[in-house]
């Protein structure tokens, strides 16, 4: 290929030329040391009439010259375009944000506060540190009574003074009559020291009664915690929501018919409903309470045992010992309670097999359930 044509190829060439690889390949192309287009002319010089030699040298250096001033242009045009570090491209549609949501227990809570707010209950809050009085002997567990083997509970290493702030409105508030708490051969009902993490939220019904009269309707949720293993179905650390109601006249029949409403309204409104007698030593009568399961809708499987139906939770009446430890007439009012884990309606509500899927962070697992 005669010089003339060489450049006329590079002028081409480098027409084509978008991007600092493409230059370099450019470039290593005509004037690279072994293969070059300028290389090979350098060395097909040599074997050139010796006349013709001082001529075509000068076109050679004339034509390598000439590919390397167009090589730098290229390359200072190229870098005139180019973005940047750091950059922003205003022409790219915007990134969406990453957007947080709640916990599916966080929700699975709020949803039963709303379903009792409506009914007009009170939610109450308190200290997760215990005395023995108000976690055991005032929901007529003394410390021989043989329901304690049920509670494994987390004791302190030691007894702590700790604010236990008032529970609900203060009686002044609801234009009540002061009452001083109930006295006991133990201590008065707000200075005992904390001796444990409370295995319940019952002892905030407690702390409630302590300072309010009758009529009572509230429920009490939070985190409570027992000496269980971490498997399948247990933690040591869970969510209850309990609720009371304190009136008169209150019966078993209003107890019923607030679990089936409130069942109702949080799984399907004509899930079947199952009361079976049990025992708890803070209610009398008592009752466990099933639900139809959703997985087989009553038909048995492995998850209710072939049985078609589930345990959610269980519920009694108050047990008069309770009144008196708080300083109620129980021949004046009667009253109701019931108890659930937050946990255990999750797992059926979401057909989730294992309990730590809800503490372990995966958001792989915690983004499937949307706000």
């Amino acid at each position: 290929m005669s010089i003339t044509d060489l450049k006329t190829q590079f002028t081409s060439d480098l027409a084509a030329v978008r991007a600092d690889a493409d230059l370099k390949a450019l470039r290593d192309k005509y004037l690279g040391r072994k293969g070059g287009a300028v290389a090979g002319l350098m060395k097909a010089l040599g074997t050139a009439a010796p006349e013709d030699r001082p001529a075509l040298g000068q076109q050679i250096n004339e034509l390598k010259q000439h590919i390397e001033i167009a090589l730098d242009e290229r390359l200072a045009a190229l870098a005139s375009t180019r973005r940047p570090a750091g950059a922003v491209d205003v022409t790219l549609p915007g990134r969406a944000p990453a957007i947080g949501r709640l916990h599916p227990l966080t929700q699975l809570r709020s949803r039963i506060e709303a379903i009792f707010a409506r009914q007009g209950y009170e939610i109450l809050d308190g200290p997760e540190t215990e005395d023995d009085w108000h976690n055991f002997e005032a929901l007529n567990m003394p410390p021989e009574h043989p329901a304690r083997d049920m509670q494994d509970t987390l004791y302190l290493r030691e007894p702590w003074d700790r604010p236990a702030r008032p529970v609900g409105a203060p009686r002044e508030a609801a234009g009540l009559t002061s009452r001083p708490p109930y006295e006991r051969s133990t201590g008065s009902a707000s200075n005992a020291k904390a001796t444990l993490l409370r295995t319940h939220t019952s002892a905030l019904q407690i702390r409630y009664m302590e300072s309010h009269e009758p009529p009572v309707r509230v429920i009490a949720p939070g985190r409570v915690y027992r000496r269980d293993n971490l498997d399948l179905t247990h933690t040591p650390m869970f969510q209850q929501v309990e609720g009371l109601v304190v009136g008169k006249g209150v019966t078993m029949a209003d107890l019923k018919g607030t679990i089936i409403g409130f069942l109702r309204q949080l799984f399907a409104p004509d899930i079947p409903v199952v009361f079976r007698p049990s025992f708890f030593p803070y209610t009398e009568p008592s009752a466990d309470v099933f639900i139809g399961c959703q997985r087989c809708k009553g038909a048995g499987c492995s998850m209710c045992k072939r049985t078609g139906f589930i345990e959610v939770l269980g519920c009694g009446m108050v047990h008069p010992a309770v009144f008196e430890a708080v300083g109620y007439d129980a021949e004046l009012v009667t009253g109701f309670a019931f108890g659930v884990g937050i946990e255990r309606l999750a797992l059926l509500m979401h057909d989730v097999e294992d309990i730590r899927l809800f503490y372990e962070n995966d958001l792989r697992f915690l983004e499937q359930f949307p706000l």
